[in-house]
């Protein structure tokens, strides 16, 4: 893992010095010079402009004066951060209550009194629908806006008067709207149809860069309209039945793996963001950490995916992992151990480059409040506040100090949450009590091979080397 991470590094450096080398022979030639675009596209028949607002274009960029102009410099200018991070303790909402200001005042009520102070919110939906009137004329030409907030600029003003932090969450490569609009950008099975995932959702291709631009311009308009954080979800390969089959054409693939392209993603997307001032982070599958198999099959590296953006937000709900796991019969049943094991593997993972200094990024587990009554009787318990609680309590105990609510539903017990005074006595005796302990290294039982995972593989049969890696680190959960 670490060597895919140098070479990606290298690829970088690789394309930066290719780059100071063409300026510094066409400075000696006395070429004419333009500054090079990042659009990764081509422009719509009607002209639409998916070019994100801190790139430039053709049109307004001008010949460089050759007798006066001076090489480029090989630094670039250091880049100053002006953002104020927030230990994030939030509940995710759905377009539909956001978009009902009765709901909201509710919302808003309990996050004034209790130490909850963040919400995500969908800016792109499950359904590849923006959920809001953006001035992007591309997104009016796709047909992409599917209005549920009627004034989002409003609600946002509003969400900061009360000092609530708000975080944009967008779908990323899952995306059935597309599919029917921009097929050319699709997952496609080898007779040439469409790929559907086990819902009848379409995906859109990771090597497709253009649609690479396609969402970092709903990302950058989100943050200039006032999102502090931008949120991607679901930035990953499909591992569906029938996934396998689809086909990758090698001049997009350009000799990339999965893993290798969605870090190239995340720093693309990151890097333009930052630059704009606003925060992102990433959603990954819990599953992933610590284990190369889950990694390859979805395309994330936990590593080198933290070491790329703000925030990582590892989905740890217990529910999603199999029977054995961090030595718990069922995991569901014992949310504390669960949440505390989790969050103890991401920590391993990631200790090694953050004793060598990296920068890496803030570790913000997702939480289960929902019921998985799918996983059978004597499986499963009701995820009430005390369970909740219990979550949170492991987030804690691990080192970790921040944590988001899921409910796709978005029905949350508000009487299992501290008021604001409580919280913050809670977080200065956490403080103190982790001066006091050292950390623990974590002993993992191994890990089970669910069903899941033989249906999401071809053929329902594992490589020699896939096997072997099974075996060392565990198995993927397919569902969400």
């Amino acid at each position: 893992m670490r060597n895919d991470l140098k070479n990606i590094m290298d690829l970088f450096r690789d394309r930066q010095n290719i780059r100071r080398s063409l300026v510094l022979m066409c400075s000696v030639f006395l070429l004419m010079l333009t500054v090079c675009s990042c659009k990764r596209y081509e422009p719509l028949a009607s002209g639409g402009d998916m070019t994100p607002e801190n790139q430039t274009t053709e049109e307004d960029t001008s010949p460089v004066e050759t007798e006066t102009t001076e090489p480029e410099s090989e630094t670039e200018p250091e880049f100053i951060d002006t953002r104020t991070p927030v230990k994030v303790k939030a509940l995710y909402l759905a377009s539909k209550p956001v978009g009902n200001n009765e709901r909201m005042d509710e919302i808003i009520k309990v996050l004034d009194e209790t130490e909850l102070n963040a919400v995500v919110i969908d800016i792109k939906d499950d359904y590849g629908k923006v959920t809001y009137a953006m001035d992007l004329p591309y997104l009016s030409e796709l047909e992409s806006i599917e209005v549920a907030v009627e004034d989002m600029s409003s609600l946002l003003k509003k969400l900061k008067e009360h000092e609530i932090y708000c975080i944009g969450r967008i779908v990323t490569m899952r995306d059935p709207h597309l599919g029917r609009v921009k097929p050319e950008w699709m997952l496609t099975k080898q007779d040439g149809t469409l790929y559907k995932d086990n819902s009848g959702y379409g995906w859109v291709n990771p090597y497709k860069e253009e649609y690479w631009d396609y969402i970092l311009g709903i990302a950058l308009q989100a943050g200039k309209d006032g999102f502090d954080e931008i949120q991607f979800d679901y930035i990953r390969f499909c591992t569906d039945k029938g996934a396998d089959d689809c086909i990758f054409e090698e001049q997009d693939v350009k000799g990339r793996d999965k893993t290798t392209v969605i870090s190239e993603l995340c720093s693309y997307l990151s890097e333009n963001i930052r630059n704009a001032g606003v925060y992102m982070s990433c959603d990954v599958f819990g599953t992933i950490i610590g284990s190369k198999l889950d990694s390859r099959a979805v395309g994330q590296d936990y590593p080198a995916m933290a070491m790329s953006v703000d925030y990582i937000c590892p989905m740890i709900y217990p529910s999603h992992y199999g029977n054995g796991n961090f030595g718990i019969d069922h995991p569901d049943l014992e949310p504390y151990k669960a949440i505390l094991g989790a969050c103890k593997r991401s920590k391993n993972a990631l200790s090694s480059y953050l004793s060598e200094g990296e920068r890496v990024a803030v570790v913000r587990p997702w939480l289960q409040a929902f019921t998985a009554t799918w996983l059978g009787k004597g499986n499963y318990m009701t995820y009430d506040k005390n369970a909740i609680r219990q979550e949170i309590q492991g987030v804690y105990d691990a080192g970790y100090d921040e944590w988001i609510l899921w409910n796709p539903s978005v029905k949350y017990d508000y009487t299992g949450f501290l008021t604001k005074t409580q919280g913050e006595e809670e977080a200065k005796r956490i403080e103190e009590s982790r001066a006091a302990i050292p950390e623990e290294e974590l002993t993992e039982a191994a890990e089970t091979f669910p069903v899941e995972l033989e249906e999401a593989l071809k053929d329902g049969e594992l490589s020699g080397e896939d096997e072997s890696i099974l075996l060392e680190d565990g198995p993927i959960i397919t569902y969400e």
